[in-house]
């Protein structure tokens, strides 16, 4: 499913993943003045062009609407700063990181505190069979999915579903599922991150509602959130579930193999590279999460392997959404069709 044209001078293959730490290591540390600039020319675009979809309210609805739809852009970078602030990989100071997270939370309506713990434990997990469930897209093996119910399997069909996925998905999971600190609610840690950041989205929502009434709301808030949280499911979705990713039981699987053979590296045009914040270079960012997102295109320019390696195009991720079940003895995630045609 990757597109292998050019020879790569080394394939990641051919060296062992942990052996790919020392040599990322040099690339950790964020520069405050870049870091500044990136959020700068992010959030300033962002809170501007909320205001001339406000100001068109009064011209007309539907360019109010198409300004929104392009916010969502800018709306999805902030989401893409957060993840590297989660990750302490923007800023040097903890703790500053931390609270520009928890503020960048507010506009993409997910608790920063609630969202750094699930995502930490995706990454000590990603393509773990033995420990799914929790900052991943739920996936069943084969023989998993053969032993359910004919109910069972209708909803694991529905779940898996591209209209749902990536339709009804983001709007219930930026909307609904973020409200509550789900998988977590045992420690009051993350039920104050996510009612702290329901409060501050509530009241957001209510001086817009006291100063324009439903309409910017209605026209240039949901809009932009929601096809913002599309697109962020969307690229989550194509960066781990690819026809040869990896999958492995407890006790075979290996953090450092896992994060670069079961990550993806996403190929895509320098404009939408800056709107993702080289989130596409993910087999690179699993294997060391502490690199800041500008300095991922340093890696690949220094590194040859790493650039053609898990290379995926966007016209190969679209067939990608079809796969929806891992088979453990071909070591392949593979279709329905596929799956019954095995069975058979």
């Amino acid at each position: 499913m990757f597109d292998h044209s050019h020879a790569p001078t080394k394939e990641p293959k051919d060296r062992p993943a942990r052996d790919w730490i020392k040599v990322l290591a040099k690339y950790r540390d964020p520069s405050t003045s870049r870091s500044i600039f990136e959020l700068a020319i992010t959030l300033v675009p962002f809170v501007g062009l909320w205001a001339l979809a406000w100001a068109a309210l009064s011209v007309s609805a539907w360019l109010t609407v198409a300004i929104s739809l392009a916010n969502a852009a800018f709306l999805l970078r902030l989401f893409a700063i957060q993840h590297d602030l989660g990750h302490g990989a923007f800023l040097k100071q903890r703790d500053l990181s931390d609270w520009v997270g928890r503020g960048l939370g507010v506009l993409t309506m997910t608790p920063y505190d609630v969202w750094r713990r699930t995502h930490s434990m995706h990454h000590s997990a990603s393509g773990n069979l033995g420990r799914r469930g929790i900052g991943d897209i739920h996936t069943k093996t084969v023989a998993e999915y053969n032993a359910l119910s004919k109910l069972q399997k209708l909803k694991y069909r529905l779940y898996r579903n591209p209209l749902v996925l990536f339709g009804l998905g983001p709007l219930y999971l930026f909307f609904f599922q973020n409200r509550l600190p789900l998988g977590l609610t045992d420690k009051a840690k993350f039920w104050s991150s996510a009612m702290l950041t329901n409060l501050a989205i509530l009241a957001a929502l209510g001086v817009i509602y006291f100063f324009g009434g439903w309409a910017p709301i209605v026209l240039i808030f949901v809009p932009s959130t929601l096809l913002a949280a599309t697109a962020g499911v969307w690229l989550f979705y194509v960066q781990h579930q690819f026809e040869d990713t990896y999958w492995e039981s407890e006790n075979g699987w290996d953090m450092h193999e896992a994060a670069l053979h079961g990550s993806s590296h996403y190929v895509l045009p320098p404009v939408l590279n800056w709107i993702s914040a080289n989130i596409g270079i993910h087999h690179v960012h699993h294997l060391y999460s502490r690199i800041p997102f500008y300095r991922l295109p340093e890696v690949l320019r220094d590194h040859q392997e790493l650039a053609m390696g898990n290379r995926m195009t966007i016209r190969q991720s679209l067939a990608n959404a079809r796969l929806h079940l891992w088979d453990e003895k071909s070591r392949q995630l593979m279709s329905f069709a596929q799956a019954r045609a095995l069975r058979a």
